[in-house]
C-alpha cells in the first residue's frame, strides 16, 4: 500500500513560533522554506504544535462523540443552502461516513446558532470548547498563509492570500464492520483553499504520493495534518500540490475528526497571482469563479469524470 511512510511525510514544528514575535527572522525565514517546499513537493505536511493543548483536544472529540450520539432527524436539521455546510451522511457509497458543517466557525454565535439547533435544551460546554479549538486552529491557519506568502516573496505586498472565512467540518467514521479495511470517504482534493485536520487518534488517512503510492499518515497526538487545496494550488500557479487523500478505516474504534477550512468568500475569481507567473512558470490554467467550481464538484456531471478539476482546465500533475 506504499512505501515507508516516515521517509514520505514532512513533519514541520511550529511550536515556537508567530508572526508576530518572529516573522522576519532567520528561523522564519527557514520555516518558510520548509512550508513551500512541503506544500510544493508533497501537497501536505504534519504540523507540530503544542499551543492547542491535549486537554482541549480531549473535549473536543468527547463533543464530537455526543454530537453524533443525537438523533438522525435533529443532525438532519444541519442544513445550508451552499454545498459542503451542511449534514453529510447515509451515503450506499460511503457507509461508515457522517459529517456535519458550521459555517463561519470563527464567530461564536455561528457555533451557538448549531448549538442550539442542535439541542434546544442548550449546551454550552459545547460551544466554548468548539470556539476555542477553533479560534487556535484560525491561528495557525493564518501563521501557515502568512509563512506561504513570505516563503515567495509576497508579504509586503499581500496581507492575505485571498477573502476566507472558516467551515469548520465535524466527522465521523464508523469503525468497519469486522474490523475489515474499508473505505470511510473516497480519494478526493480538497476543493477549499486548504484544509487542517485533526483526530482523535483512530488513523485511517491516506495521501497519494505523486508516484501513485497511498501513504499512511500517523501524526503525533499534538499534530495537526496541512493540505493544500485546488484554489491555492490555482493561487500558485502550479507550484502547490494538492493532494489526493481518502480516509480508510481499519480495526474495531471509530474516527472522530475536526477540520478547518479556509472558505473563499462567494464570488470570488480564483486565479494565478501575476508574481507567479513567469518565463519560467507560464500561467497553467485560466480564472475560474469559486462557487461555480463548488457546485460543479458536487453534481452529476462531474461524478462521470475523474473529477471536477478537469472540467476547470487543472492540470493532472499538480
Amino acid at each position: 500500500m506504499g512505501s515507508d511512510p516516515s521517509s514520505q511525510i514532512p513533519v514541520i514544528n511550529f511550536s515556537l513560533v508567530s508572526p508576530e514575535l518572529d516573522r522576519g527572522t532567520k528561523e522564519w525565514h527557514l520555516l518558510c522554506e520548509k512550508v513551500r517546499e512541503a506544500c510544493e513537493s508533497y501537497g501536505y505536511f504534519e504540523v507540530v504544535y503544542d499551543k492547542i493543548s491535549s486537554v482541549l483536544q480531549a473535549e473536543t472529540f468527547s463533543d464530537l462523540k455526543e454530537l453524533f450520539g443525537l438523533p438522525l432527524e435533529t443532525k438532519k436539521k444541519n442544513v445550508n443552502p451552499n454545498p459542503f455546510y451542511a449534514y453529510a451522511g447515509q451515503y450506499a457509497t460511503a457507509s461508515l461516513y457522517e459529517s456535519l458543517g458550521i459555517e463561519d466557525a470563527s464567530d461564536p454565535d455561528s457555533v451557538r446558532r448549531f448549538e442550539e439547533l442542535m439541542w434546544p435544551q442548550g449546551n454550552d460546554f459545547f460551544s466554548k470548547t468548539i470556539s476555542s479549538i477553533t479560534q487556535q486552529m484560525d491561528e495557525l491557519n493564518r501563521t501557515t498563509r502568512t509563512l506561504i506568502l513570505d516563503a515567495y516573496g509576497l508579504g509586503e505586498t499581500l496581507n492575505s492570500i485571498m477573502p476566507c472565512t472558516t467551515l469548520l467540518r465535524l466527522t465521523k467514521y464508523k469503525a468497519s464492520p469486522n474490523g475489515e479495511y474499508m473505505e470511510g470517504i473516497t480519494a478526493h482534493t480538497d476543493k477549499l483553499l486548504s484544509a487542517l485536520l485533526c483526530a482523535n487518534q483512530v488513523f485511517g488517512l491516506e495521501v497519494e504520493a505523486k508516484d501513485g503510492q497511498w501513504i499512511k499518515l500517523f501524526p503525533s497526538p499534538n499534530s495537526f495534518i496541512y493540505m493544500v487545496g485546488d484554489p491555492l494550488m490555482a493561487w500558485s500557479n502550479g507550484r502547490m500540490h494538492a493532494a489526493n487523500h481518502r480516509v480508510m478505516m481499519e480495526g474495531y474504534e471509530d474516527r472522530y475528526s475536526l477540520g478547518a477550512f479556509p472558505a473563499p468568500m462567494e464570488g470570488t475569481t480564483i486565479k494565478p497571482i501575476k508574481e507567479l507567473v513567469d518565463e519560467e512558470h507560464p500561467q497553467i490554467l485560466e480564472e475560474f469563479d469559486y462557487m461555480e467550481f463548488i457546485r460543479f464538484s458536487l453534481s452529476k456531471e462531474s461524478l462521470t469524470m475523474d473529477s471536477a478539476r478537469q472540467a476547470f482546465a487543472f492540470p493532472g500533475n499538480y
